[in-house]
């Protein structure tokens, strides 16, 4: 399957700003089960200085200084991606085996399993969290088999709620008021999983969603999305599951970063110098095409 994607982030601001210092992360790389054709990044107004490096995970991020007084910032985000996800396992090792292989591992490169067994900046290893998920993994079972058992309990247990949550908003409270939305759900799995002893890290990127049968899809109906990813051994490697839509990760799943949890994978951030509020509105696209020889409409 291939994608367009466009990815428009605006930012108002109360007063003018003087100066801004941000860290993108919204330039997708290929990794296995997808390929990326084409990227560009436009903002405005233009950036006095872009400086593009890629972080110990292998997500790519661009440090931008904007000198010129503002009081909107827009930047958009094309890419042009190939997708071709692998068939999850039929059957895994028993998730104590995979425990064990995890906590033995002697490779720590970015891909090892030892950087994404253990709490996080952003996901606390909380024991009603822990305490919910042993319940999935019962002695013998599958890790794959466990992880989407905990997936759908998510899913059954939790009502997702863009009203509930904030962003900045900890983990156990989330598990509390049992209500949230996707980052909440996939930090509250990490934990989980991490917290029985297996590894499980942070995915962002894109979800296609197809609109109702007889309507036309509509602009910017597409979100940002989060789901969770869980190394299954060294024999079967990561598997993702998306709790938030009770699924196995599949073709219609973009990955745009990857990470031990949101705060090394937020799309945006950085400072300011200004007073006074702002307001930010995301706007995604997520559109199949028929084949990568189209022309980008962003070329």
């Amino acid at each position: 399957m291939i994608y367009d994607i466009r990815h428009v982030t605006t930012y108002s601001y109360e007063a003018p700003v003087g100066y801004s210092l941000c860290a993108l992360r919204l330039r997708p790389t290929s990794r296995a089960g997808q390929r990326v054709i084409d990227v560009q990044i436009d903002i405005d107004p233009p950036a006095a200085k872009r400086i593009r490096r890629e972080c110990f995970f292998g997500n790519s991020f661009e440090i931008v200084h904007i000198e010129a007084e503002h009081r909107e910032l827009s930047v958009t985000a094309r890419a042009r991606i190939a997708v071709s996800r692998p068939v999850a396992p039929a059957a895994t090792a028993c998730w104590e085996d995979v425990r064990q292989q995890a906590f033995s591992a002697k490779d720590l490169g970015p891909q090892s399993p030892a950087h994404f067994i253990y709490a996080s900046r952003v996901v606390t290893l909380d024991e009603p969290v822990v305490a919910y998920a042993r319940e999935s993994f019962p002695p013998g079972r599958q890790v794959l088999e466990g992880a989407v058992n905990l997936m759908e309990r998510i899913w059954d247990d939790f009502d997702y709620d863009p009203k509930a949550t904030l962003v900045s908003t900890p983990l156990g409270e989330a598990f509390e008021k049992k209500k949230g939305v996707c980052q909440d759900f996939a930090h509250i799995m990490i934990a989980g999983l991490r917290g029985v002893g297996l590894p499980a890290r942070y995915v962002s990127g894109y979800l296609r969603t197809v609109p109702p049968a007889g309507q036309e899809r509509l602009e910017g109906a597409d979100a940002t999305h989060a789901w969770v990813a869980v190394w299954c051994g060294p024999l079967d490697g990561w598997v993702g599951l998306d709790p938030t839509n009770k699924i196995l990760v599949g073709d219609d799943h973009i990955i745009l970063a990857e990470g031990r949890d949101y705060a090394d994978v937020a799309p945006i951030d950085g400072v300011i110098l200004s007073s006074g509020g702002q307001d930010v509105d995301v706007g995604v696209d997520v559109i199949p095409i028929a084949s990568e020889n189209v022309p980008p409409t962003f070329a």
